[in-house]
């Protein structure tokens, strides 16, 4: 399985998700996206946009220094 990470520490919400939603888009079914945010509104934007958008979020955990690390893989569709 491939795992992919980008780091969107600064970035602010919707940032996170439009580069998650491009990411995801250029990648196979079953691939995986670790995106580390330290924006508190990708708590919520993240999972939201995984669900609606027909993707899994595997893990979502602290990832030091006041972010946290969402692992998403990419749906069939």
């Amino acid at each position: 399985m491939t795992t992919h990470r980008y780091d969107a520490r600064g970035l602010r919400c919707p940032l996170p998700v439009l580069r998650a939603r491009k990411l995801l888009g250029d990648m196979a079914p079953g691939a995986e996206l670790e995106i580390v945010a330290d924006d508190p509104m990708a708590a919520i934007d993240l999972p939201v946009f995984a669900r609606e958008a027909g993707h899994a979020l595997v893990e979502s955990r602290e990832d030091g220094d006041g972010a946290t690390l969402y692992r998403l893989r990419r749906g069939a569709g």
